[in-house]
């Protein structure tokens, strides 16, 4: 069952249970947004988001997603929509670090993990919200804002290169995206 519409539709922010993309699911509910706070294992700090949010009188979700995966993405956008209403907005700020390594040192597993969380959800998290949004496909326009790191530019100084070049790939990407 959804509730009334906000006043600037729905924005889904991956990895918003803390730190960056829970301060943007905060600000963008006072702006107006419903607010689809994904997260993939601290359920209890997202619920806070939401309660703090709620607090606020705005509107939230927490919805449980790992992006790395595309069928819990499609579940993601689909609970969004459902509960929250018309996706307008959509802010990828989920991703890991992948941990200090260097890449004579770093496992083939960790490198993966780093580009299908930062680099292949971003896209297909982006791929959603362009299906919902574009209005080439008869949706009413929307914004995108997808989260890098300085690491895309200095190189992740010999410790996360992985990591870095996940977030020089988020670049690339936001460029193509933006065209």
């Amino acid at each position: 069952m959804q509730s009334t519409p906000s006043e600037f539709g729905t924005l889904v922010v991956t990895g918003a249970s803390r730190g960056i993309g829970a301060a943007i699911a905060q600000l963008a509910a006072q702006r107006g947004y419903a607010i689809a706070v994904n997260f993939s294992s601290v359920g209890k700090e997202a619920k806070k988001v939401v309660g703090d949010i709620a607090g606020r009188r705005g509107r939230a979700l927490a919805i449980p997603a790992d992006i790395s995966r595309e069928e819990e993405i499609l579940g993601l956008f689909r609970t969004a929509e459902r509960e929250l209403g018309p996706i307008k907005a959509l802010v990828n700020n989920a991703g890991i670090t992948g941990g200090f390594a260097r890449v004579e040192d770093v496992a083939a597993e960790v490198i993966e993990k780093t580009l299908a969380i930062n680099v292949t959800g971003s896209i297909l998290c982006a791929r959603e919200a362009v299906r919902r949004m574009s209005t080439k496909r008869g949706g009413s326009g929307g914004a995108i804002v997808n989260i890098s790191s300085i690491a895309a530019r200095t190189g992740g100084a010999g410790e996360w290169v992985h990591y870095a070049a996940s977030k020089g790939a988020i670049d690339t990407f936001t460029v193509g995206l933006a065209t």
